[in-house]
């Protein structure tokens, strides 16, 4: 859910720039029969590292306050009785700055909530697919994962192997060796599967296109920590485009992905992988506003299929990996 005056990056025709809205996404998920309450994670608006910049991201956290407190603005598209869909929240934060700016920010999010809501913000995202190489090496940067961790947050990581470069992906596992090397006990959700290049064909990734296999090594090596996790979610966005009249046959789109997906469940198995629907975002590429939450649920119920699980690892997939990542403690 986002409030449209934070996304002013966006072209005035963007697919994302409108308001999207708790409603919005009820809409969206309608016929879900078992789907009870989501985890807000930031949508990239338009923030920076100085607290002069912080504005915009400062009111997207209050904007999930007002909807998990129950008061709503007029025309936020979202009721009283929607405070109970909040599970939790994973705002932006300035990761590269130190511990001590951090400490200033999480401190300035927490006052938009209720003393008894703050519980709700479960830890925080930086994403790296748009930055200066090596910023995740720099003391700063660690000093401030290291920070998260201490106080119990996770830490949500967004790297881009297609459209930024693999490099980020050996950035990224440079970072985790660093970091836990030295003793951080912090719990990192990788997004989208490092957004790989889905677009390869399949006889391609057959006869070992070195894009597959370097990150499907990298992919090996983030598993190879613990504390690590991989959120299955995004990849519409990686895919050829569909639109409201063609919208991708599902075994056609799970026979593109397959080798990727293959290749994240051997590695961190499915304790370690979350759904994630990437609503709004999966709208862009997916089979348009009406269809594309559903479509990608669709995919990702086909794909838990064709690989056997049994339902208990199933359950972990569409929600039990998300409670311990985020250490939810309730009854879904």
């Amino acid at each position: 859910m986002t409030i449209q005056l934070i996304l002013l990056r966006l072209s005035n025709d963007h697919v994302l720039n409108r308001g999207n809205t708790v409603a919005d996404y009820k809409a969206a998920t309608a016929g879900i029969h078992n789907l009870q309450s989501f985890i807000f994670i930031e949508t990239d608006c338009k923030s920076d590292l100085p607290d002069a910049d912080w504005q915009y991201s400062l009111n997207e956290v209050a904007f999930l306050a007002r909807i998990a407190e129950g008061k709503p603005l007029p025309n936020e598209g979202h009721e009283l009785a929607d405070s109970s869909l909040v599970l939790a929240v994973v705002p932006w934060a300035p990761i590269p700055t130190n511990r001590d700016a951090l400490s200033n920010y999480v401190e300035q999010a927490f006052q938009a909530f209720s003393s008894g809501k703050r519980h709700l913000i479960k830890g925080f995202r930086y994403l790296l697919q748009d930055k200066a190489r090596g910023v995740a090496l720099k003391p700063p940067f660690l000093e401030s994962l290291h920070w998260l961790g201490e106080h119990g947050y996770s830490f949500d990581l967004g790297v881009d192997a297609r459209s930024a470069g693999l490099h980020q992906l050996d950035k990224a596992c440079r970072m985790m060796e660093m970091l836990y090397s030295a003793g951080s006990n912090l719990k990192m959700i990788i997004n989208h599967l490092c957004k790989p290049n889905l677009r390869l064909g399949v006889q391609d990734i057959v006869d070992g296109h070195p894009e597959f296999v370097t990150w499907k090594r990298h992919v090996e090596k983030m598993a190879g920590y613990p504390n690590v996790y991989m959120k299955l979610s995004g990849l519409f966005s990686e895919l050829p485009p569909q639109d409201d009249a063609n919208a991708g046959n599902v075994s056609s789109l799970l026979a593109q992905i397959a080798p990727w997906v293959s290749v994240v469940f051997t590695a961190f198995t499915p304790s370690r992988i979350m759904f994630g629907s990437d609503w709004p975002v999966c709208n862009v590429g997916g089979p348009g506003i009406a269809k594309s939450w559903s479509h990608w649920h669709s995919v990702v119920t086909a794909i838990l299929d064709t690989l056997s699980l049994t339902p208990e690892e199933k359950a972990l997939v569409w929600s039990g990996t998300a409670m311990k990542a985020y250490n939810i403690r309730c009854t879904i």
